[in-house]
């Protein structure tokens, strides 16, 4: 099993080595000018001096698909990682307490642009165009330290600009605002690492912005939901994209959740899990982002049925996921899982057998890893009432 994932790790370097052969002008450059789809990037190295700045493709036009999750539906593993491959990110070290200044403010017109912008970036020296795949983190195109940034041609979202302009409000209710206003996720992600939203603004690793986005959007969400009636009979639901399979169980219940992943490394079985019950969780999940991210993608599917329930989400992570491309993907993942019609089962443990039929571990060995039975045998406050 291992070697399937090296091997795909393998096919896809080998390909862009003959992309760079055939371009390497363009991604080896003291300078590059291209349309970013719109794109920025914090990093986390180096926290509270962090490295900011935008990723610019070296080819101009619509460029929107190279960084918009939510149309990847059906892309393989190796376009999408192509995507970010194609992207030369320039980075500029900037304390995360500098919100604002010509750069920085730069930066915050190309996130609020409802268009790709075109951009011309001069870089201390050249670029280096070698990168590594490995099974460990996500892939990133050739890097350089930028001199000089010029943007052209933004045109801002008005719902992002007016959130930006307000001051007063808080982080967290500037992004509930700008997703009841129908902004893509990704987008309001962005715009919470470049340092825009709040009373007290300050740059956010993107890695950071993004866990946070999906836990304030999933739990006011769950809020919601807590006043809705509860389910007569489990529903399970699944989906398999990019080498990850996804079954999700919603059984009648007030709310409780809880996320499982099952992986391969070296050949052996390995296993993740965390849950909460109407309070919430209340400390980092053992399965990072990936927890919230799954948990808004079934709690917009119960708002919108105007519906409570239990959830259990299996996800089995195959060899073929050689490459990890981001949480976003499991947010997605379970979006469409949402979508499917599900089977309909009047028994609990039947429901979580049919979850586990769609994998390769048995429904046995799915509930010796969680914690799904004792969350049903506790009491909630509803049972006093």
């Amino acid at each position: 099993m291992p070697s399937n994932s090296q091997d795909i790790r393998r096919s896809i370097l080998m390909k862009w080595h003959e992309t760079l052969s055939k371009y390497s002008n363009q991604f080896s450059s003291d300078s590059i000018s291209g349309t970013s789809p719109p794109s920025v990037f914090v990093g986390s190295y180096n926290y509270p001096e962090v490295f900011v700045g935008p990723m610019v493709p070296p080819i101009h036009g619509d460029t929107s698909l190279l960084d918009s999750p939510e149309k990847w539906k059906g892309k393989s593993l190796e376009e999408i990682v192509n995507f970010r491959l194609n992207l030369i990110r320039g980075i500029k070290k900037t304390p995360i307490d500098q919100t604002d200044g010509r750069y920085i403010e730069n930066l915050q017109e190309v996130t609020m642009s409802s268009k790709p912008i075109d951009s011309d970036l001069i870089f201390q020296k050249k670029t280096s165009s070698n990168v590594s795949l490995d099974g460990e983190s996500a892939p990133f195109g050739p890097m350089g330290e930028i001199k000089s940034a010029k943007f052209s041609g933004t045109t801002s979202v008005k719902p992002i600009e007016r959130t930006f302009y307000d001051v007063d409000l808080k982080a967290q209710d500037a992004v509930l605002n700008l997703y009841n206003s129908g902004i893509e996720i990704s987008k309001i992600q962005k715009c919470f690492s470049i340092g825009m939203l709040g009373q007290k603004r300050k740059l956010v690793p993107t890695r950071w912005s993004i866990t946070a986005t999906d836990d304030i959007i999933s739990k006011s969400l769950v809020d919601e939901i807590l006043d809705y009636s509860l389910i007569d009979s489990c529903r399970v639901f699944s989906y398999e994209h990019l080498g990850n399979v996804f079954s999700v169980v919603l059984f009648p219940h007030r709310w409780i959740y809880e996320m499982i992943e099952a992986w391969y490394s070296n050949g052996i079985l390995g296993f993740g899990s965390d849950s909460e019950d109407a309070r919430g969780i209340d400390h980092p999940p053992a399965i990072a982002g990936a927890y919230f991210a799954a948990k808004l993608g079934v709690a917009e599917y119960l708002n919108k049925k105007k519906i409570q329930a239990g959830v259990v989400i299996l996800r089995e992570i195959r060899p073929e996921y050689a490459i990890p491309v981001g949480v976003w993907q499991v947010r997605e993942g379970i979006r469409e899982a949402m979508k499917q019609n599900p089977i309909i089962s009047d028994d609990f443990e039947h429901a979580l057998l049919l979850a586990s039929n769609k994998m390769s571990i048995s429904k046995s060995e799915w509930l010796s890893r969680g914690n799904i039975v004792t969350l049903m045998r506790q009491k909630t406050l509803s049972d006093f009432f």
